[in-house]
């Protein structure tokens, strides 16, 4: 069993449970904290040591990485809403950049050695060309991708001065559920593309807004790279593996397919695996929001031992739509008097 002990801040959110269970999997003893402002708590395995509270808060840090003898944090944690981010920009930078520095100072002083951050594609801002490298223009055009780049560039500084090497996942767009059926999107109100089509395929909603018909693509609707949530937490038990074996390095990576998909795409994939029709509305483009975004991943398939297991759009529609029933049905029995 690895010996390393792992500390998940928002582990009983959607990205952050299914990276409990493959730690879990791989064989780390893992401890969650989570403020349950958007997580669940029912998401978090029973056997696993729950903390309910704020990632700024430096003396419950303090106590957690003392009482698990933390080695390693999965940095999760934070608000992830665009247009948000927009309104309530004070909001983004607390949670996102002050809580960030709160928990690296709590990993420091802890003697934490490791620290593996949660990032986003949105740090690149609108590109000029597609699939993005992790070297190209960082130019965030809302609070939310300049929050996450600020915390890059904390662990960045610390990093080079303190006994603690950092990795760095930007994702794109991450969609899916546990295979199994443990764990999945559960937040409402969400606003990603393919759990909006699996509630409107399942009854939660009477249709799926199109927003934008005129972009420089096949079919004139944004293109995404769309990204299994299982394979994105095995990239982070692989990136802390190797965190472990190179001390020395710390790592910065595109977490994505390298192949985009259309709204238009997506829809019909929903179609396809549902066999139901679902009812689309056509609306404008929302500011900002760029033609493409598609993943360079040279760097994470040369540098990690991880490989896609679940890089098929109907797969992930499928295990989607699955977690979508599940979840109807748990919320009636939670409901039921």
């Amino acid at each position: 069993m690895p010996a390393t002990n792992v500390l998940v801040t928002g582990g009983a959110g959607y990205i952050g449970s299914h990276a409990v269970l493959a730690l879990l999997d791989a064989g780390y003893r893992v401890a969650v904290l989570d403020d349950l402002s958007t997580g669940f708590r029912r998401a978090v395995p029973e056997a696993v040591a729950f903390y309910q509270g704020d990632i700024a808060d430096g003396a419950l840090l303090a106590q957690i990485i003392a009482e698990q003898q933390i080695g390693a944090v999965m940095h999760f944690a934070g608000s992830i809403i665009v247009p948000e981010s927009v309104s309530a920009p004070l909001k983004y930078y607390r949670n996102n950049t002050v809580g960030a520095h709160a928990l690296i100072e709590a990993a420091v002083a802890g003697g934490v050695p490791h620290f593996i951050f949660s990032s986003t594609a949105a740090v690149y801002g609108i590109p000029d060309h597609s699939p993005i490298a992790e070297d190209g223009p960082k130019v965030p055009i809302n609070p939310y991708g300049a929050s996450k780049l600020m915390t890059e560039w904390m662990l960045r500084d610390v990093a080079a001065a303190h006994p603690m090497n950092y990795g760095v996942l930007r994702y794109f767009n991450v969609a899916g559920a546990d295979p199994q059926g443990r764990t999945g999107q559960s937040t409402a109100g969400a606003t990603h593309l393919i759990k909006v089509a699996c509630e409107a395929a399942t009854g939660k909603r009477d249709h799926v807004t199109v927003f934008g018909t005129d972009y420089a693509t096949p079919d004139g609707t944004g293109v995404r790279d769309y990204i299994h949530v299982h394979d994105l937490a095995a990239a982070h038990v692989a990136l802390l593996a190797r965190l472990i074996a190179e001390p020395a390095r710390s790592l910065t990576m595109n977490c994505g397919y390298s192949r985009g998909f259309s709204v238009l795409e997506v829809l019909d994939a929903v179609d396809r695996v549902t066999n139901i029709k679902i009812r689309r509305e056509l609306a404008p483009r929302r500011p900002g929001d760029p033609d493409a975004l598609v993943a360079d991943t040279q760097r994470i398939r040369a540098t990690l031992d991880w490989l896609p297991v679940r890089d098929n759009l109907d797969t992930i529609v499928a295990d989607a739509l699955a977690w979508e029933r599940r979840l109807a049905k748990l919320d009636l029995t939670q409901a039921a008097p």
